[in-house]
């Protein structure tokens, strides 16, 4: 066989098109899970990633303006953005749930303000946040006397006991590292966590603790402060983690992050 049999013919490149495919549900063939989270935010999007590792369940997520320093004022200033931030997360395509990652700004918004702005922008979805959330997940558990943990410095905090207070629950007890930065709110330690936690469960009256600010790292701790003091613990990040995926038909119990994932 000569040299000229074995060269191939030159036809230039090939070119498929119209290749034959079918659709399915994608990475969200369960649901799809919006969350709105602050842009000073260092936590929350790694203890969901950690938390929420359902095949079928995607996240989606948007960022809100806001000032690192929390105080009434710059909290107050975050609803006129709320509709823009839920407006970017997947335009045009059914959300399951909306979740909005401030505990702080949904007290002094209000619950009801939080979702009027968010279903402003994407009508009929539902939606939660961080105190809604753990309001039901402690209700849920049967916790009707807790202690709150919180971050934020006295002119926040006046605000939370009577909030939740006012939806059924008691705040017998509350604990405060009154620090106004989020940026360094999001590196207190989780050994200082665990401790402020240990010791506001002593007393007596609590029957549940609920750690507030979706900075604050709970996730490797929750189930060591559990067994430690026999009583449900919650933070922002997981009990809206939790609510977000109940809302959205989600029912799969989830070991290692606390009573409530096992509900």
């Amino acid at each position: 066989m000569n040299e000229t049999a074995l060269r191939r013919p030159a036809t230039g490149p090939i070119n498929k098109t119209h290749m034959k495919f079918a659709l399915d549900g994608g990475v969200a063939s369960r649901c799809r899970i919006g969350l709105i989270v602050l842009a000073t935010d260092h936590t929350i999007e790694a203890e969901w990633r950690q938390v929420i590792r359902l095949p079928g369940v995607a996240v989606y997520e948007s960022r809100i303006q806001n000032s690192p320093e929390i105080n009434p004022e710059t909290l107050a200033a975050m609803e006129k953005d709320l509709g823009k931030a839920a407006s970017v997360i997947l335009p045009g395509i059914e959300l399951d749930v909306i979740g909005y990652g401030c505990t702080s700004a949904s007290v002094v918004l209000g619950e009801e303000t939080v979702a009027r702005r968010i279903q402003e922008a994407r009508p009929g979805v539902a939606v939660t946040n961080p105190i809604t959330a753990a309001i039901t997940g402690m209700k849920k558990l049967g916790a009707r006397r807790i202690a709150l943990l919180t971050p934020y410095i006295e002119a926040v905090n006046q605000r939370f006991r009577g909030y939740i207070e006012g939806r059924g629950l008691e705040v017998t007890v509350m604990g405060s590292f009154n620090h106004e930065n989020d940026n360094e709110v999001a590196r207190i330690s989780t050994a200082s966590i665990r401790d402020a936690m240990i010791e506001l469960a002593q007393e007596p009256t609590v029957d549940g603790i609920f750690v507030s600010c979706t900075s604050l790292r709970v996730a490797d701790i929750v189930e060591e402060v559990e067994q430690k003091i026999g009583k449900p613990v919650t933070s922002s990040n997981l009990a809206l983690a939790w609510h977000c995926l109940r809302l959205a038909g989600i029912e799969d119990r989830l070991p290692g992050y606390g009573q409530l994932f096992r509900s």
